[in-house]
């Protein structure tokens, strides 16, 4: 009687004989989000990212979703700005941003960890990661000290100069390409939050300066971003900044604390719970998309702003108000037609 080879099997494109052959299971989890719209996921080495990483057409193709991410994300910061402005009041600043970022980062820490693992501190730019927490904990602070100082829409607009700044830096230093219609909505963005503003005499108090001192931080953090995806996945870019602010504001405690009540506390909660959420959506549109995209869309705060503030501190808008801030949308809005517009003239060709 013959005697039969063994049956042979193509494993990954080799024939090997099949003798008892299992499929072990990977010691990974799934990733996050469908293939389509996927991460660069903390469970890859470092190498196996940057090897990922989608080509720049297919991360123009993502502008879109990156908008998205981007204008969700304002919303949650306006709700956070406005929860700020309340607390203050009361408790000392260094307590407020500290609350917001520990509980953020427990949040984050809880969603993230059980299924990446500590792979998720794997980093290359890890001076990168402190820089940008050090120039964050500045930023917070300007902008808390000016939303106590002055109306929360007026601060939300001066810090609209963000955008300005961060397009030219990423234009002069780092050579992004910025078209002409970007630059267009830009300035007439910019123009917009000037009808806003309507600066004067008055306007340049100290409450404006820390405004605009939060601008330019906040504009080059948003670059210095950008430039860090290339090897940092989003859930390694908001975990750094939570554990390294929370350990920045922490120092302030010893300066002043005032126990918070039950009701404070869980607005304390809320705070963090929803500015962590932003961190991670706005860190994801600067994955998914190119600075000089997805950073405009930062007006839309100025629309969330004036709708919180008048809802919360009755501040009614002045037609200047309302003018101003449809100039400001309609930039974005222009912004997103032009994205949209090439990305089916890339399909068709």
């Amino acid at each position: 009687m013959t005697r039969h080879a063994p049956a042979r099997r193509r494993v990954y494109g080799i024939g090997l004989p099949h003798r008892g052959l299992r499929v072990l299971p990977s010691r990974y989890p799934p990733p996050l989000f469908p293939p389509g719209d996927a991460p660069l996921t903390a469970s890859a080495s470092l190498d196996s990212r940057a090897d990922a990483r989608p080509g720049r057409r297919e991360r123009q193709d993502r502008i879109p979703v990156g908008i998205l991410y981007m204008i969700s994300a304002t919303a949650l910061f306006a709700s956070s700005s406005a929860i700020s402005k309340l607390l203050v009041v009361t408790y000392p600043i260094g307590e407020v941003l500290f609350t917001r970022n520990v509980i953020g980062l427990a949040i984050v820490a809880a969603v993230i960890l059980p299924r990446l693992g500590l792979v998720v501190f794997e980093t290359r730019k890890l001076r990168a990661h402190v820089a940008r927490s050090v120039s964050q904990g500045f930023s917070q602070t300007f902008v808390l000290l000016a939303f106590s100082l002055m109306p929360l829409a007026s601060a939300v607009a001066i810090n609209f100069s963000a955008p300005l700044f961060a397009t030219l830096v990423a234009a002069l230093l780092f050579k992004e390409a910025v078209g002409p219609v970007r630059w267009a909505a830009l300035v007439v963005g910019f123009l917009g939050v000037l009808l806003v503003t309507h600066p004067g005499p008055g306007t340049f108090q100290i409450g404006s300066l820390f405004a605009l001192g939060n601008a330019i931080l906040y504009g080059s953090v948003t670059v210095g971003v950008r430039r860090m995806t290339s090897t940092e996945s989003t859930e390694t870019l908001t975990i750094y900044q939570l554990v390294f602010l929370t350990g920045v504001f922490a120092c302030a405690l010893p300066f002043g604390f005032v126990t918070p009540g039950w009701a404070d506390a869980g607005l304390m909660a809320l705070n963090g719970a929803i500015n962590a959420l932003g961190q991670y959506w706005w860190t994801r549109a600067l994955v998914l998309a190119p600075t000089s995209a997805v950073v405009p869309f930062n007006y839309f705060s100025l629309v969330w702003a004036t709708m919180l503030g008048f809802a919360i501190w009755g501040d009614v808008p002045s037609l200047q108000l309302l003018v101003g801030s449809a100039i400001v949308v309609a930039s974005g809005l222009i912004v997103l037609w032009s994205e949209t517009l090439r990305r089916g003239v890339r399909r068709v060709g």
